[in-house]
């Protein structure tokens, strides 16, 4: 994060008498809604309880599987809800929610007055409720909810009922408005950053949603393409996945996997923003190798077109091909690396205090790395047959995921919730959050390592009773794991319903953004006249 002084921070930025309409009260508030602020709001709240759906559905598979044999659901309902868990925690905790900090804090902290397209802005979220009905709606419709997992792998996914079609439809109505979204923030960003807030001098939360933006309109057209080509193979006779009219469905992975890799980044370069944010704050000390982490988070992103087979080491890749995306993966790995040691450099001697925003960074480093060597060994062809498709995969990809996505999230809301409520939160019950996720996060998780290394297949309703003990376990851990959020729920609500001690506009002595220059909470309009960056 670079240090910014603002020369001017205009008296009136908090007033409402500069051309503006007062602000609307009511449902046109929020219906309506064309402040980046607002919008940013509506989109956390989806998101949230978007998560809290997802959740559910995670626990409804763990409770299936804490004894072996089947208990409660038939293994197609089963594999509906695993389905369903994926797609509704990607494309409607995760991707929302950074979409909603981004709305938040990306023009306060260029000193924008707002996004630049806010009709746009509006009709981008509006988009996800409407996604996020059908999808939870395709339960009810003739043979359930898409069970060909969130991969919508043909030819299963050929062979599914009309819960199918409401899947694909969703995922164009999210795909339409992560696009909207991207546009806005890239023009946002290189259009109207403050006078003398030049692109290197921009937060690192800016520069990473920058880039993910990029990373969205590159990719989000090739998902598009691959759901229409399964939607007109299901219903006008196309053979695009299917062998006997000359299709191939390993045709649908590569294409598929195009999208999903890059997706991965998209999920966790704002991450990696927040924390880079939230780490020099508590350490009191500017962020070490701001242009590094710059330059890394741009490799990140062109590496991460390069790599997407090898999620398909298993499909009869030729072993030359496997030799490269084995080697190019394992690149991925150095400007990753480079980005943990700048963080790590940066509390090195710094003035540290452990406050919640901290707590969760420095958990989001921990756990994250360990999700990063899974990956690197996941990369190893070899290795990576044996493990393919087991809860190998799965403990790999939670501990990026959750311990990633989730906990700098949990980092960033902690950091920012008084700059947005203009309450401090209760600091003591954000540390129980903390403590509470991060032990029950690894009770759920670390055992599947173990269950995948041992040969248990992932997506399985049933299982032999050697892997009782392990899924006992990280059944107990998700129950505890996912009642733990609603510490995190009932912190937030408090702060927003007005309770609590009032914040000051700096509450953090570290902080240095410009975001914290003007008042908490953040007035309705910001920076009617733009600061100038000294």
């Amino acid at each position: 994060m670079s240090s910014v002084t603002a020369d001017h921070i205009p008296a009136s930025h908090g007033h409402e008498d500069h051309g503006h309409a007062a602000i609307p009260h009511g449902w046109r508030r929020w219906l309506f809604a064309t402040n980046h602020k607002d919008i940013g709001t509506m989109y956390l709240i989806f998101a949230f309880t978007m998560l809290l759906e997802g959740g559910t559905l995670a626990l409804l598979l763990r409770t299936e599987l804490f004894e072996p044999g089947l208990q409660f659901f038939e293994p197609q309902l089963f594999n509906q809800f695993t389905s369903m868990h994926g797609l509704i925690m990607i494309f409607g905790a995760i991707m929302p929610a950074f979409v909603g900090f981004a709305n938040w804090m990306v023009p306060l902290q260029i000193g924008a007055s707002d996004m630049a397209f806010a009709r746009m802005n509006n009709f981008s979220f509006w988009l996800l409720p409407v996604a996020a009905t059908l999808l939870t709606a395709s339960f009810f419709a003739p043979g359930g909810a898409n069970a060909a997992g969130w991969t919508m792998y043909a030819p299963l996914s050929e062979q599914m009922g009309p819960g199918m079609d409401f899947t694909i439809f969703a995922v164009h109505l999210m795909g339409a408005s992560s696009i909207m979204g991207a546009i806005n923030i890239i023009v946002t960003i290189l259009n109207m950053r403050a006078p003398g807030m030049t692109l290197m001098k921009m937060p690192l939360f800016c520069w990473t949603w920058l880039i993910t933006a990029y990373l969205l309109l590159a990719v989000m057209p090739v998902l598009a393409a691959a759901v229409t080509m399964l939607l007109t193979d299901r219903h006008f006779g196309t053979t695009f996945f299917n062998a006997a009219g000359g299709g191939d469905p390993v045709l649908y992975q590569h294409v598929f996997w195009f999208f999903g890799h890059p997706e991965v980044y998209i999920m966790i370069l704002p991450a990696f923003g927040i924390v880079s944010e939230v780490v020099p704050a508590f350490a009191r000390k500017r962020l070490f190798g701001y242009s590094s982490m710059v330059y890394a988070t741009a490799s990140i992103a062109i590496l991460s077109f390069l790599v997407w087979a090898h999620h398909m080491f298993t499909t009869g890749m030729p072993v030359t091909a496997q030799l490269y995306f084995m080697y190019a993966t394992m690149l991925i790995s150095i400007p990753t690396g480079v980005k943990v040691f700048n963080w790590v450099a940066t509390m090195w001697r710094g003035s540290m205090t452990f406050e919640s925003p901290m707590l969760f960074a420095i958990g989001f480093i921990f756990v994250f790395t360990i999700g990063g060597f899974t990956g690197l060994i996941l990369a190893i062809a070899p290795i990576d047959v044996q493990v393919q498709d087991t809860y190998y995969v799965v403990a790999h990809f939670h501990y990026v995921l959750v311990a990633g996505s989730l906990f700098a999230m949990f980092a960033g809301a902690y950091y920012w919730l008084p700059k947005w409520t203009g309450r401090m939160y209760d600091e003591r019950l954000g540390k129980w959050h903390f403590w509470s996720t991060m032990i029950s996060f690894n009770v759920t998780f670390f055992p599947m390592h173990f269950l995948g290394l041992a040969g248990m297949p992932r997506r399985y309703a049933d299982y032999p009773a050697q892997f009782t003990d392990f899924h006992q376990i990280a059944t107990i851990g998700a129950f505890w794991f996912g009642l733990s959020q609603l510490i995190f729920l009932y912190v937030a609500l408090k702060a927003f319903s007005g309770r609590g001690e009032i914040a000051p506009a700096k509450p953090w002595e570290g902080a240095t953004a410009l975001e914290w220059t003007v008042p908490s909470p953040a007035p309705y309009h910001t920076f009617v006249t733009p600061p100038v960056i000294n």
